[in-house]
């Protein structure tokens, strides 16, 4: 079969970002199978290839027009400064890029990071901040371990990604500023070998971070109560409302936000609603 025009996606080739990738495209329905570690997979049904390379490389790889597509954080987009598209946010892996120096540390400026030692994965996001600030640090360019710099005595700072800022109490560090929000992203280049098929995955990908957002919540609820009962829950665009039995009683079916599903559910049973579930949507079209 004929693979030189089908679509090419970069993915992560290891690590927990490989995994986010993997179970998102196969949610979407493209349904692949990778040979023990292999570089190249081939999508069932479509047209389109998939290559793993490491997460860092596929910014410059996508901008190249080595692959039409890819999946990857966006703070290494930045970092690489990579001419692409963005083409949608996948709402998994969100961090904070930010400075940390030592919790005793008199830094209250950043100004008063010029002449100092920073360690960092991110020296070009770092160069950046710095120069807005009028600051000149000595960058020391790594790729993993930069918290324990400080105590190797080998930086003044760091600067890396936060998440729950365990690991920064852990090393007894403090975050002084922060540079930026950052998520894994589907980016794409300018010169797309698929256009069509490229749009039809992106399509699909909506479908699965819209549901992961999302509850389908049902309940009953008296007829006079209905528009109080639409109040607490107005769906995406509308509710849809069935008549029972009761001609008193309606049903609603409607779309929540997955993170107000239990103060709504709360709400409505304070109004008299009844029958009340929650259902995961794993996929949907809005």
């Amino acid at each position: 079969m004929e693979t030189e025009n089908h679509l090419r996606i970069g993915l992560p080739s290891k690590g927990r970002l490989c995994d986010v990738a993997t179970e998102l495209l196969m949610s979407a329905g493209l349904q692949f199978r990778r040979q023990s570690r292999g570089l190249f997979a081939r999508v069932s049904g479509l047209p389109i290839d998939l290559i793993f390379l490491r997460t860092d490389d596929i910014p410059t790889l996508c901008a190249e027009g080595a692959i039409d597509m890819g999946i990857t954080g966006s703070d290494l987009v930045e970092e690489a400064g990579a001419d692409i598209q963005l083409r949608m946010k996948l709402g998994v892996g969100r961090c904070r890029l930010a400075i940390c120096v030592p919790d005793d540390s008199p830094i209250q400026s950043a100004s008063e990071l010029d002449g100092k030692r920073i360690a960092t994965s991110f020296p070009e996001v770092t160069r950046r901040y710095l120069s807005t600030h009028g600051a000149n640090a000595h960058l020391v360019s790594l790729t993993g371990s930069v918290e324990v710099m400080i105590q190797l005595g080998v930086a003044d700072a760091i600067v890396d990604l936060v998440e729950t800022g365990s690991t920064l109490a852990a090393n007894r560090l403090r975050i002084f500023d922060e540079i930026g929000s950052y998520e894994t992203v589907l980016i794409q280049n300018d010169h797309c070998r698929d256009q069509v098929t490229a749009d039809r995955v992106v399509r699909r990908l909506e479908g699965v971070v819209i549901a992961r957002d999302y509850s389908l919540l049902e309940y009953n609820v008296l007829r006079t109560k209905l528009p109080e009962a639409e109040a607490i829950t107005p769906g995406f665009d509308s509710p849809t409302i069935n008549a029972l039995e009761d001609e008193a009683w309606c049903s609603v079916r409607v779309m929540v936000k997955r993170k107000s599903v239990i103060e709504a559910m709360e709400k409505l049973e304070r109004l008299g609603a009844s029958a009340i579930f929650e259902t995961t949507l794993s996929n949907c079209r809005l």
